[in-house]
């Protein structure tokens, strides 16, 4: 986001956050405060507090998030953040019905979303030690209803999400995950078959008046196989498909939807629908695909509620440019052999590509760090990276 306010305004961004991370520890594209305990209360509205006694009063400030866990915060405040801030945001009631994967899935079916069959999990139907029956075979996937609690659950093997190939992994699997502290749900899913090439990402901006001013559909070809990020896509190629966007276009206008949102679906074959996993009520971490192909994300929101510009029509995506958020050899090795890997291929040696991490403009100590970064990356694929 940083970078696409960098050039298309020439702003820096003011960034607050637990601890520095490698892609902006160097950068001079934003303006990084470090601030122990930001990520809870009460010093996530203390900090603000504080900062917006020093802001311009000349100047509009708007607030964005880059994380579950702050856009479930400012949902919470939202009456009184806008105070001082611009917050394109829905408010808490709505969060609540889409902020987890439970609730999520009850507003899909309500608005005629397809998603995957499903099979709610408890914690105390584990520790009954009920035998839990699935309406599905295996393989599944498994993983947590509230992801925002997920990032405090630690044990041997935890991962961001789980595909389980046999009854004795899913049986010995959830009783660590609930020893382990996790209070939710788990979300078992039937496992849609196919590699990381039936994935595919859609982004959309919503105004204040709930119309799509843009949505912008990728098609991942890789995703990062390492437990703490698996299913984080690392490469992109830009699509367009009326059908996708119209049913997405469709939803986030009849639910009244207000700012960025991101979705994951993945093609099923067996039924040649795509089905939506979740929604994060955010742009999305790898969302500078859309920049990158011509769409900005920060002029939209600008627009919006900064310009208050009138809604005209809905930009439906294409693009011609490969977003990777790893180094080329690794695509070429990791990504599965097919047509669009054949066209992203193409693009590369066209020169037709771009990172989020790599920015011309940015300091020489940015680059050199992404540089290492990326030398690390190998290591990773080769430990924990399996085709499906």
């Amino acid at each position: 986001m940083a970078r696409s306010f960098y050039h298309e305004y020439g702003i820096k961004s003011i960034a607050f956050g637990v601890m520095h991370m490698a892609p902006t520890r160097y950068t001079k594209l934003v303006d990084v405060r470090v601030v122990e305990g930001f990520n809870s209360n009460p010093v996530f509205m203390e900090t603000l507090t504080a900062f917006a006694k020093t802001m311009d009063p000349n100047k509009k400030y708007l607030l964005l998030s880059c994380g579950d866990g702050y856009t479930e915060l400012i949902s919470e405040h939202l009456t009184e953040l806008k105070q001082w801030f611009v917050c394109p945001y829905v408010d808490n009631e709505l969060f609540k019905r889409l902020g987890s994967k439970e609730t999520f899935y009850a507003a899909a079916e309500e608005y005629g979303l397809p998603y995957p069959k499903t099979k709610l999990i408890s914690r105390e139907m584990v520790e009954r030690g009920e035998k839990i029956e699935l309406p599905f075979d295996f393989p599944v996937a498994l993983k947590p209803s509230d992801s925002i609690a997920w990032l405090d659950v630690d044990f041997e093997g935890r991962k961001k999400a789980f595909i389980l190939d046999s009854r004795q992994q899913f049986d010995e699997l959830l009783p660590k995950i609930y020893q382990a502290g996790y209070t939710g749900k788990m979300i078992c899913q039937d496992f849609i078959p196919g590699d990381d090439s039936n994935m595919r990402v859609v982004n959309a901006y919503v105004d204040s008046d709930h119309h799509v001013r843009m949505i912008s559909l990728g098609h991942p070809l890789l995703e990062d196989p390492s437990p703490a990020a698996v299913g984080n896509y690392m490469v992109i190629l830009p699509e367009k498909n009326d059908q996708i966007y119209q049913t997405i276009q469709k939803f986030l206008e009849e639910i009244k939807y207000v700012g960025f949102a991101d979705f994951d679906l993945k093609y099923d074959r067996r039924d040649d629908t795509y089905k939506v996993f979740e929604i994060n009520l955010r742009q999305g971490r790898s969302s500078f695909y859309c920049t990158l192909n011509g769409y900005n994300l920060a002029k939209y929101v600008v627009e919006d509620v900064i310009y208050h510009q009138p809604f005209t029509e809905t930009e439906y995506a294409d693009g011609d440019q490969l977003w990777l958020g790893v180094p080329k050899k690794i695509f070429y090795q990791y990504a599965k052999e097919s047509e669009y890997k054949d066209r992203a291929v193409k693009l590369l040696k066209a020169g037709k590509y771009g990172t989020t991490a790599f920015d011309k403009d940015d300091t020489l100590k940015q680059r050199m760090l992404m540089h290492y970064a990326f030398y690390l990356m190998p290591g990773n694929y080769k430990k924990y990276f399996v085709q499906r």
